[in-house]
């Protein structure tokens, strides 16, 4: 790991709780293994599942604040469920307070909770890891998706993305339109990708 993660690892342990710091943790050492796995650049994935979730512990009220107050939009769904906005406002801090100006490692950290249609391998990763990182509490499928993570990562990402939505509709929470988009966008993306290899 390169000195500068360190110095950030250092900078973010003041801003989360304990249980946020260890899932910060297992994020950014998940991200590594993965970048190893598909083959891409391991600094930028520790750097991202790093700094993920640097906006997380601020309370909701004041993300909204900051988020107006930095001209960041904010969707109806974010003002129904304004957890979601730790992953903007958690790029937007990654640029201004730990001077992240790797636009590929801003934007994983922006769409990782959401997801987003056409997602680089690195958006992949991060929101990848964030779920399937071994601190996390068991999740439905959680073995299959451990285990595709590192076989298919479009399968895994799919997985996740249905998952999240049947989670979410069957507990009446807010879905967000992104994560809808995105979970139709990689549907069509895997049938397509399934016609082509017949």
């Amino acid at each position: 790991m390169n000195e500068n993660i360190d110095v950030m690892r250092k900078k973010v342990k003041k801003y989360l709780d304990k249980n946020r710091y260890n899932h910060t943790l297992g994020v950014m050492y998940t991200a590594g293994a993965l970048a190893m796995r598909y083959g891409t650049d391991m600094d930028r994935a520790l750097t991202a599942g790093l700094l993920h979730d640097c906006a997380k512990c601020i309370p909701n009220d004041k993300k909204i604040r900051m988020c107006k107050k930095n001209h960041i939009f904010i969707s109806p769904a974010e003002y129904a469920n304004p957890s979601l906005l730790h992953a903007k406002l958690g790029a937007y801090l990654a640029a201004s307070k730990y001077h992240i100006g790797d636009r590929s490692i801003l934007n994983a950290i922006a769409c990782h909770t959401t997801g987003k249609p056409e997602m680089t391998l690195l958006d992949k990763i991060i929101y990848i890891a964030d779920y399937i990182e071994p601190n996390r509490a068991e999740l439905p499928n959680m073995a299959e998706a451990r285990r595709l993570a590192f076989e298919d990562i479009d399968e895994c990402l799919y997985l996740l993305l249905r998952d999240s939505l049947v989670y979410l509709q069957s507990r009446g929470l807010p879905v967000d339109p992104a994560t809808e988009k995105t979970y139709n966008y990689y549907k069509k993306y895997l049938r397509k990708k399934e016609e082509e290899s017949l």
